[in-house]
């Protein structure tokens, strides 16, 4: 608090010898240490009780700050959920207005029509060679020697 030197202290207890007398100066100097004392617990509760109003301002002013996030957020979720429930209710609409349309082509696919934009099927032919017997290695062979039968050779041509 105060900036008191040795030389100060000094000549404030010369004084006090001089005013006071050696035989009540014992009984003053311990009244005033305890006055002293005093001052600085009353000193150091109003610092405490200061630091105290502040953190408290701080928190306050921190609780404030998050439930504004807080609301911003709900108010943010509540917007994007309103969203999504308007999109689930146009697909469902969507769907209900697709329903008759679907019943139609279910209908037609169960009654033998083929479904709206495909071609029928028709079964495939059997093959010539199937109704001619022949087995799986005899058609290899002629093949084979046909291919090479018709390939032409460099050598034949020169």
């Amino acid at each position: 608090m105060f900036d008191f030197g040795f030389s100060e202290l000094l000549i404030i207890g010369v004084v006090a010898l001089i005013v006071i007398g050696p035989e009540r100066l014992p009984k003053v100097a311990r009244t005033a240490g305890h006055l002293l004392g005093r001052l600085q617990r009353y000193v150091s509760d109003v610092k405490s009780d200061i630091q105290r109003e502040m953190q408290l301002e701080e928190l306050k002013s921190l609780q404030q700050q998050v439930q504004q996030q807080a609301s911003d957020l709900e108010n943010s979720m509540r917007s994007q959920m309103a969203k999504v429930e308007a999109e689930v209710h146009q697909t469902a609409e969507e769907v209900r207005a697709a329903l008759p349309e679907v019943a139609q082509t279910q209908a037609k696919v169960e009654g033998g029509g083929a479904p709206v934009g495909e071609a029928p099927v028709v079964p495939a032919e059997p093959s010539p060679q199937l109704e001619l017997g022949l087995g799986g290695d005899q058609a290899k062979e002629p093949a084979a020697s046909s291919s090479a039968s018709d390939t032409p050779r460099i050598a034949d041509k020169a």
